[in-house]
């Protein structure tokens, strides 16, 4: 059973993981305009795993015989003026989702509701891991600059990447 408030919250984190998806996507869209199918893919399988988030903020109210609510939200951003921008708007958001998911457990704790509490921790952690991966990526975005050779060789890495979700929660 979760308190009124952390239900709310945990809805509107789910309308959050569901938004960071369409974000992604946008920038994919982006990345696609300029050509750089690597980047555009490394964005789309970001969206994949934000909307795996996502669905597991709805399995777990579920499981908790709470009600889900989906609702709305802003559209994202298309345009930007360079890969460095797109980089540190993502950035910026993990860091937001960060600051969310923390929200959440100050929520939590304060409840001693320890099944969300365990649940969060999963969630944490990978927020750590979402924004030092974006830290490294902007660190090479600017290393490389305008280098059109580095800028294909990060595009076919990054084309590479791929989403498989953790083992036991497909």
């Amino acid at each position: 059973m979760m308190s009124e408030k952390l239900l709310k919250e945990f809805n509107d984190q789910l309308k959050y993981e569901f938004a960071s998806a369409n974000i992604y996507l946008a920038m994919a869209g982006y990345c696609k305009d300029q050509d750089l199918d690597g980047f555009a893919n490394f964005f789309i399988v970001q969206a994949e795993e934000e909307r795996f988030h996502a669905m597991k903020f709805f399995n777990f109210i579920n499981e908790l015989g709470e009600r889900v609510e989906i609702q709305g939200y802003e559209d994202p951003k298309n345009e930007y003026a360079s890969l460095e921008e797109a980089f540190t708007a993502s950035l910026n958001h993990e860091k937001f989702v960060t600051g969310r998911i923390n929200e959440l457990m100050d929520i939590a704790v304060a409840d001693k509701n320890y099944a969300c509490i365990n649940f969060l921790n999963w969630f944490i952690d990978e927020q750590v891991e979402e924004e030092a991966m974006f830290t490294s990526l902007i660190n090479k975005i600017k290393r490389i600059g305008e280098n059109s050779h580095a800028i294909y060789m990060l595009d076919s890495e990054l084309a590479q990447r791929t989403f498989t979700p953790p083992a036991g929660e497909e």
